[in-house]
């Protein structure tokens, strides 16, 4: 290990090391402690949302005002105000039953909700603000204290978040760092109380490991191929609509975008029709339209072509949705026209790796159970989309599948709702957040028995000399 990296090792241990103090010393966190805590976030996500805007245009080359505003403001905003709506009834005991006859002689059962401690956030790009206070609405929530480590891709905006918590948080109830690679590597690799990472999972894999050292548990939000399964029953204009709205939403940059669509043969042509077409409204324009982000930086502006001239040697067609045959190899962005790449197969680099851009594959299929078969044959996807009115083929591909979750007639949108848990499931993710959900991720259900003060030790016989109590006592239990 370096010197440098000694250094950040360092300045990391005693940060945390500060922050587990101070979390022992306050001994129980109380209702309104909490509500503080959230009340500071969100005040300062409303004061600094212009702030945020602009420093995600610097970091994404160009990226709409209106969608930071609705992804990354609101979408942040919304977390935290449902955490206080909700927070009295969620921090309340939760009442067990105990076992028969212990609860007739006065014994009972609860379990309390304890904070972990210190909460480790390794937040990502695509969405930096959103994935950084919608664990933190969780965190706090739950009682906690937070370290946050937010990406190396977006300077701009991981600076504004910085200062933003900063400015209200003393550095013992939450810490922001910032830095590259190796602050990250050093980052994952303190001995948190729980931490949680929103990524690739590529990198999940490094995370996952060196938590592993510390027995540290994780939160995984990972990705994946995404898939749109469309029934012969679904309505194709709308279906469209939807699809091409969520894949072109951040210039297709989510982890849950439809990442391929299955349709029944004799249908696609006419849904390619009507994908055109519903881009083309969204964007008759696409170079200097405020509306469309860019690629975040050249590295993934480079992995993206190079998945399109790998579909297009291996014999896929492809399909730019430029309205206004534009000339983007000259450009101040990195923008990326929605483009369909029809008789994508599973030598292609676009069906192997998650895309994470505007393209999007289209593959066909002769009956239904096909479709299923496919998205069986390939790692559990974080979200799975169902176009269709045929009740007993929706049913089939709810039982069918497994997936972090579902959106039905639409794409993405399980994730806005607050009282679902978001979360991925085998290579898509581990564990999940949002609402009660958050909290009791980063809680410890603490389990608790109180013995009823009549002494059921002697009256059920279960300390020796054994006898014909105990002997009555066991029959009982395996009846």
């Amino acid at each position: 290990m370096s010197a440098i990296e000694n250094t950040i090792e360092d300045s990391l241990q005693k940060t945390l090391q500060a922050q587990k103090e101070a979390y022992l010393d306050e001994g129980y966190v109380s209702y309104e402690t909490r509500i503080d805590r959230l009340d500071r976030a969100l005040s300062q996500v409303l004061k600094y949302q212009d702030e945020i805007c602009e420093a995600l245009i610097s970091d994404f080359g160009h990226r709409s005002r209106d969608l930071s505003k609705l992804t990354d403001v609101a979408a942040s905003v919304g977390p935290l105000k449902h955490a206080k709506k909700h927070l009295k009834k969620w921090m309340k005991n939760e009442k067990r039953n105990t076992m028969f006859p212990l609860g007739l002689l006065g014994a009972r059962s609860r379990i309390e909700y304890q904070p972990l401690g210190v909460i480790g956030i390794l937040s990502p790009w695509n969405f930096p603000v959103n994935l950084t206070f919608g664990p933190l609405a969780s965190a706090f929530a739950a009682g906690n204290r937070a370290m946050i480590k937010p990406s190396e891709f977006t300077p701009a905006t991981s600076s504004v978040i910085k200062k933003m918590l900063d400015e209200v948080f003393d550095e013992t109830e939450v810490a922001v760092v910032t830095g590259g690679p190796e602050v990250g590597a050093a980052f994952s690799a303190l001995p948190f109380d729980h931490m949680i990472f929103t990524g690739a999972t590529s990198v999940g894999r490094h995370v996952m490991a060196a938590a592993a050292k510390n027995l540290v548990p994780v939160t995984l939000e990972l990705g994946g191929k995404s898939p749109v399964l469309i029934g012969r029953s679904a309505n194709l204009d709308q279906t469209a609509d939807r699809v091409m709205m969520g894949k072109t939403m951040n210039a297709g940059q989510v982890c849950l975008a439809p990442d391929y669509l299955l349709v029944a043969e004799e249908q696609c042509d006419n849904l390619v029709e009507l994908l055109k077409v519903k881009a083309t409204a969204m964007f008759p324009t696409i170079k200097d339209n405020e509306d469309y982000t860019s690629v975040v930086n050249e590295r993934h502006y480079q992995r993206l072509n190079s998945y399109l001239d790998d579909a297009r040697e291996k014999g896929a067609t492809i399909i730019p949705i430029n309205p206004a045959n534009e000339d983007f190899s000259d450009q101040k962005h990195h923008k990326i026209p929605p483009t369909l790449v029809l008789g994508a197969t599973d030598d292609m680099l676009i069906m192997q790796e998650e895309i994470f851009g505007p393209l999007l594959p289209v593959r066909t299929y002769k009956e239904y159970r096909e479709a299923i078969n496919y998205v069986n044959s390939n790692p559990r996807p974080l979200g799975l989309y169902y176009f269709g009115h045929d009740a007993a083929e929706e049913a089939f591909t709810l039982t069918r599948t497994t997936s972090g979750g579902v959106t039905l007639n639409d794409v993405i949108m399980h994730i806005t709702q607050e009282d679902l848990p978001f979360g991925g499931v085998g290579p898509s993710g581990m564990g999940s957040y949002h609402g009660f959900d958050g909290f009791k991720t980063f809680s410890h259900a603490k389990a608790i028995y109180k013995q009823s003060n009549k002494n059921i030790a002697d009256m059920v016989g279960l300390k020796p000399p054994f006898g014909k109590k105990t002997k009555n006592a066991i029959k009982m239990q395996l009846k």
